[in-house]
């Protein structure tokens, strides 16, 4: 039975978001992927593996290196998915920044009005 993964069940895990995060400059090996975590070379092949199910990531044979090149085009589900949200929370974000000008403006009007003393 074939397992069947989308690009949520990858980015998921922070190991596997990590990955994608360091394959954003340039392809890397799988040596090289492995040295910046406390796991085995197994278990960041098995992250590679599920990445490379959902597209996210290609791997191609160069020598003997297997080389990991991020292949972005798959993150657009993911931005299509948060675009209402983030839409949503810049609304929301513009109307708090118009409060807090208006309260702005209201403290420093009340500050220029000089004082009456008895």
């Amino acid at each position: 039975m074939e397992t069947r993964r989308d690009v949520f069940q990858a980015i998921a895990d922070p190991t596997r978001r990590k990955i994608l995060n360091m394959l954003v400059a340039d392809a890397q090996n799988l040596n090289s992927i492995s040295e910046n975590f406390d796991m085995s070379r197994q278990a960041i092949s098995l992250h590679i593996k599920i990445l490379t199910e959902c597209g996210l990531v290609m791997i191609r044979q160069h020598g003997r290196e297997r080389y990991c090149s991020l292949q972005p085009q798959k993150l657009s589900e993911v931005a299509a998915w948060v675009e209402p949200f983030r839409q949503m929370w810049e609304g929301k974000l513009d109307l708090l920044g118009g409060v807090l000008r208006t309260m702005d403006s209201a403290q420093k009007t009340k500050k220029k009005k000089p004082s009456k003393q008895k």
